[in-house]
């Protein structure tokens, strides 16, 4: 059995989803910048439900979903690093952006403070907190089988699920990217997607369940 714990349903999987989104700001502040910055998929899907006017900047997307996601809202891409974790990033932006003002809509929660990293370089990064993760509660009743493929799709996915289950030695997890085996506990059997898109995630469970 291959358990799925983004919000998102797909074929071949059990939906068990942990998170949920909450939006928190009512407006977007787009005066003094022209660039945008967005790390992940809800955050473009969060920007467009507050405040469509966001597909005249040109924007730096980070991650290929993320990127998928800014074109089907019409959005611009300015730039897609195709590796982007931490300083890397920062360092990126450093040497191609030091004169844009870039707007970083972001989630509540972060693993890398871009912003105070590039202060430290003399790049000011404006930032606005658009949105929330929630953990979603379940019974033990809900807990995934024994033998389960779990595929992990963010950090919070992990934390939420640690949350609501105790690991069991016979699971294996799929994660959808390095960033993510960060936050998975040391003992739990993993397995990395080979692209960061959660498509990508269930054919690695695939072809860990015939291997099994």
């Amino acid at each position: 059995m291959i358990y799925l714990l983004s919000p998102l349903k797909k074929d071949g999987t059990i939906s068990l989803p942990m998170i949920s989104f909450e939006i928190i700001s009512k407006k977007i502040d787009f005066s003094n910048i022209d660039t945008l910055m967005f790390t992940s998929k809800q955050a473009v899907v969060s920007t467009n439900n507050i405040d469509k006017s966001w597909t005249k900047y040109p924007s730096i997307a980070i991650g290929e979903a993320t990127k998928n996601r800014i074109e089907e809202l019409g959005g611009k891409i300015l730039y897609y690093p195709k590796k982007f974790y931490g300083e890397v990033l920062a360092n990126d932006i450093k040497e191609r952006f030091i004169n844009r003002k870039i707007l970083y809509l972001r989630p509540e929660q972060i693993s890398f403070d871009s912003k105070n990293f590039l202060k430290k370089e003399g790049i000011e990064l404006q930032e606005q907190i658009i949105y929330r993760t929630i953990c979603r509660k379940y019974s033990q009743e809900d807990r995934p089988h024994k033998g389960a493929i779990i595929i992990f799709t963010s950090p919070s996915t992990i934390k939420c699920f640690f949350k609501n289950f105790h690991w069991d030695s016979s699971y294996i997890a799929v994660l959808i990217g390095k960033a993510t085996r960060k936050h998975l506990p040391t003992g739990c059997k993993y397995e990395i997607a080979d692209k960061p898109l959660i498509d990508l995630c269930i054919k690695k469970a695939n072809e860990i369940l015939i291997t099994k």
